[in-house]
């Protein structure tokens, strides 16, 4: 048998994407109290590394994306964003995050 040809691509943006997309899906079913506080480091911190992916693929705009989520969420000041927009924004985020991990892939060596 012959051995098969690596891919040619690797998507290094897809599990952190993944688990920020779940944390984000989840959110809004959480208590509130310590857990919107790990949830908002966990996607400050998640949106962060995606970036830097979308940073070493070279996809300015995803690393523009990924820099507004990480400040939108970030927990050390966090805005006072409650309601119906906040509700929509968290799964619209997951969204995008799907959506980088996705699309966001640099050539293997």
């Amino acid at each position: 048998m012959k051995p098969r040809d690596p891919a040619p691509f690797q998507r290094n943006a897809l599990a952190p994407s993944l688990i920020a997309a779940v944390v984000l899906f989840l959110s809004p079913i959480l208590p509130a109290g310590s857990w919107k506080l790990v949830a908002l480091f966990a996607t400050a911190i998640l949106a962060l590394i995606v970036g830097w992916f979308a940073f070493r693929a070279r996809q300015w705009a995803w690393v523009l994306i990924f820099v507004a989520i990480a400040v939108v969420w970030n927990p050390v000041l966090p805005f006072p964003f409650s309601g119906i927009v906040w509700d929509i924004a968290q799964p619209v985020a997951a969204l995008v995050f799907l959506a980088a991990g996705a699309v966001i892939k640099t050539r293997h060596p």
